[in-house]
């Protein structure tokens, strides 16, 4: 046989083993995207509570949080106003909302946010401002609180800090997904991948990834978000970094095409760069992201925030772990046992759907508010 036909026949078994492989990934992502959407069909959709309010809403301008508690609001009261954070006062003397809802108020609010708040508590209307960045931005928040009528945080450590202000109604509110956009979609190759992470390199994630890096070289791994040349170990997953920010459409295809999932909160640290927060409040409460990824139906581990085990349970609907080596010891395990992890993914996706839902989450933050 010539060299010119054992080259051709090596390119063939190639191209063969090629379309076996990816045959094999197209028939499991088809499985998992059936299984997964008979469970959003066969669960019980979410009953609103339905509230006699117009509501005036300020997004903070966090798409993936504003965009569901809008359509959300837009089912459960009467009449839903979006507006701007520079045109509140005017927006609230023209419609009279019953309520204003204001998320955050941090970083593209103007400088006469609070003059504006106090002119609408003047009009007669009540303002509630519901906090999705604490603790990070606690020396900001200290400020801001103290003007609203009412303070709604995700994070269950800020409640004291806040009453501590004399805010004189402090609610305990998590945050929550929008299913229909966070749901089990179809993919396409690109997106596939044995491990996924999204988020910004902050740097307790950047000590942990350094930590986890040799490790992740060795397999199919998807890193998106911006910042991760701060790690030491960089080179080693440098092919794997989609750098900048991830757009929520690929997101949410990326999450469903991993195996696995990484979910790791931001630090705390007092005086980190990345933060405001010299007061050291601690972070106790899960992030957005870990109600994203069970939305789409995959395999989750997290780091342990204080308050997991009220909306997930660890082995049945997600799992959990303390520290890198035990992160490792869990990607191993998962990663060999297909029909343990899918299922634990289905049944995060089931409680996601019954329980954390914007629709379900903004009735609780009425019902709180005495509505």
């Amino acid at each position: 046989m010539s060299r010119t036909q054992q080259l051709a026949r090596r390119k063939a078994a190639v191209r063969q083993q090629g379309s076996r492989t990816g045959g094999l990934l197209g028939y499991e992502q088809g499985y998992r995207y059936g299984r997964s959407e008979a469970v959003r069909k066969l669960t019980p959709p979410v009953a609103p509570a339905w509230y006699d309010l117009k509501v005036l809403y300020i997004p903070q301008g966090f798409p993936a949080i504003d965009n569901g508690v809008i359509a959300a609001l837009r089912r459960t009261v009467r009449e839903t106003v979006v507006g701007t954070s520079d045109a509140m006062l005017e927006l609230a003397e023209q419609h009279r909302p019953d309520l204003l809802l204001v998320l955050n108020g941090l970083h593209v609010f103007p400088a006469d946010h609070l003059q504006q708040v106090g002119r609408i508590r003047e009009l007669g209307i009540r303002t509630v401002i519901w906090f999705a960045d604490d603790p990070y931005f606690s020396d900001d928040t200290a400020a801001i609180a103290p003007h609203y009528d009412a303070v709604a945080t995700h994070e269950q450590s800020c409640v004291p800090f806040y009453l501590s202000l004399g805010c004189s109604q402090v609610l305990y509110v998590p945050l929550a997904v929008d299913t229909d956009v966070f749901r089990p979609v179809p993919i396409s190759s690109g997106y596939h991948a044995d491990i996924c992470f999204i988020g910004m390199a902050f740097w307790n994630r950047v000590r942990f990834f350094d930590q986890i890096a040799g490790y992740l070289s060795g397999k199919k791994v998807i890193v998106g978000g911006g910042l991760w040349e701060r790690m030491r170990l960089y080179r080693l997953l440098k092919r794997s970094v989609r750098d900048g920010w991830i757009p929520i459409e690929e997101t949410v295809h990326y999450y469903n095409g991993a195996k696995i999932v990484i979910n790791l909160h931001r630090g705390c640290h007092r005086h980190g760069r990345d933060h405001r927060n010299l007061r050291g409040l601690s972070g106790q409460s899960i992030n957005p992201r870990t109600y994203e990824i069970a939305a789409c139906g995959t395999m989750q581990l997290t780091d342990v925030r204080d308050d997991l085990t009220r909306y997930y349970t660890p082995g049945v609907e997600l799992d959990i772990y303390r520290s890198a080596g035990e992160l490792i010891d869990k990607l191993d395990y998962y990663l060999k046992h297909d029909a343990e992890r899918q299922k634990i993914a289905l049944n995060g996706l089931r409680r996601t759907m019954q329980e954390h839902s914007f629709v379900t989450r903004i009735g609780q933050l009425l019902g709180l508010l005495g509505y």
